[in-house]
C-alpha cells in the first residue's frame, strides 16, 4: 500500500461536477463516511511557490462546458482526465484502468468511497508515470473506481506534486 494512504486517516476524492451534479465528495475509510464541502468560487486558485520556475510551463484551456479536460499520458497510453483540484487522489475509472493495463477485476477493493450517488469501492494503484501538458511525473498514488466514476479524474496525488498550477479563468498552467 502507497505512503499517501498509509499517512492519510482519510483521503477525500471529489466526484466533480461534470461526473455528479450534486457536486459530492467522496471519502476512503474503512468505514463508510459522508461528508460534504462547500465550494469556493475564487477565480484564481494557487498551489507551491510564486517563484519562477525554470521548467516550462504548458496551459490547460477551459472547454465549453466549463471544465478543464486534460489530455495525459499513464504509463505511456492515452487517458483522458477532468481536472479536480478537489480531489485528493488520481481517480481512474474501470475502463481507463483497462486500457493501462490494470485488471479491474484483480484489484483488492479495499477502501469505501461514498458519494452523493451512494457507495461504491475503490482500490489503490501506483502509476509508473504520468504526463499532463508536458509535467511529468513518476509514481503517483491512484484509485482505481469499482463503479460509478463517468470520467477519470486529475486529483491531488498529481498536481500537489507539480511545483505550481494555477487555474485562472480561461486556463490552467501546469509547472513540473
Amino acid at each position: 500500500m502507497s505512503s499517501i494512504f498509509k499517512l492519510a486517516a482519510f483521503a477525500v476524492v471529489s466526484a466533480g461536477s461534470a461526473v455528479m451534479a450534486a457536486g459530492a465528495v467522496v471519502v476512503l475509510s474503512p468505514k463508510p463516511v459522508e461528508l460534504r464541502a462547500a465550494r469556493a468560487e475564487a477565480p484564481f486558485v494557487s498551489v507551491g511557490p510564486q517563484a519562477k520556475s525554470p521548467h516550462a510551463s504548458k496551459a490547460i484551456l477551459k472547454s465549453g462546458d466549463g471544465h478543464f479536460w486534460a489530455d495525459g499520458e499513464v504509463n505511456g497510453r492515452s487517458v483522458r482526465f477532468l481536472v479536480d483540484t478537489g480531489a485528493t487522489a488520481v481517480a481512474l475509472t474501470p475502463a481507463d484502468a483497462a486500457k493501462l493495463g490494470i485488471d479491474p477485476a484483480q484489484l483488492h477493493y479495499s477502501y469505501r468511497v461514498v458519494t452523493a450517488g451512494g457507495q461504491i469501492r475503490a482500490a489503490s494503484v501506483r502509476l509508473a508515470s504520468m504526463t499532463v501538458a508536458g509535467a511529468r511525473l513518476d509514481d503517483v498514488d491512484a484509485l482505481v473506481m469499482e463503479k460509478g466514476l463517468d470520467s477519470s479524474l486529475l486529483g491531488m496525488t498529481y498536481l500537489g506534486r507539480l511545483s505550481r498550477f494555477e487555474a485562472t479563468r480561461g486556463a490552467l498552467v501546469l509547472e513540473p
